[in-house]
């Protein structure tokens, strides 16, 4: 004759006295039960599932003492189980929430990278032609003092003067037109 199953207040008391035999079962007869709710219930993904059954049993093992019912474990499990389960579902929407903030401030960090780019290339417009192909050939290309020097048959070191002559003309273009690409700014 099979022994008749223990009863959920049964198995509260004993766990309160500390039978760790008792914990054990309430877990083994609760954990399908509290997964199930996560998983289909809440639809969670199983690492967040898993997640919330492990804080379920750890609240429920350090909060068992406030149980007003031991013959309520199941009802009083299940809310447990669904508080958590909402808990990680407000999480996650922060989480992409701070996601979709942190993308939106790059998209800003770009168009700024864009405008500032597009300015650039508008100064390097008012430039003399001699200076937008040194420049050009310098930063854009990435040849070398030598390579522009052949190139124009000058001295290498007449390339490094000159580059430095022309960022000198880039940057007073530029900062002529700073006003204009921010007129909120000052100076």
């Amino acid at each position: 004759m099979a022994a008749e199953p223990v009863s959920d207040g049964d198995l509260v008391a004993r766990c309160r006295a500390g039978d760790q035999t008792a914990w054990t079962e309430l877990v083994e007869r609760y954990s399908r039960y509290v997964y199930g709710i996560a998983i289909q219930g809440f639809r969670l993904p199983d690492p967040e599932a898993e997640d919330v059954f492990q804080d379920v049993f750890m609240r429920a093992y350090e909060h068992l003492d406030s149980l007003r019912d031991d013959d309520a474990l199941r009802p009083w499990l299940a809310q447990l189980t669904r508080r958590l389960c909402i808990d990680t579902i407000r999480a996650r929407s922060r989480e992409r929430a701070t996601e979709e903030l942190e993308e939106g401030l790059a998209d800003e960090e770009r168009i700024g990278a864009l405008d500032e780019a597009l300015a650039v290339h508008q100064a390097m417009g008012e430039l003399p032609e001699n200076c937008r192909d040194i420049l050009d050939r310098f930063f854009a290309r990435d040849e070398s003092y030598r390579t522009i020097g052949d190139a124009l048959e000058l001295p290498a070191g007449t390339i490094a003067s000159r580059i430095s002559r022309c960022l000198v003309k880039l940057r007073d273009a530029y900062e002529g037109r700073k006003p204009v690409a921010s007129p909120s700014g000052g100076s």
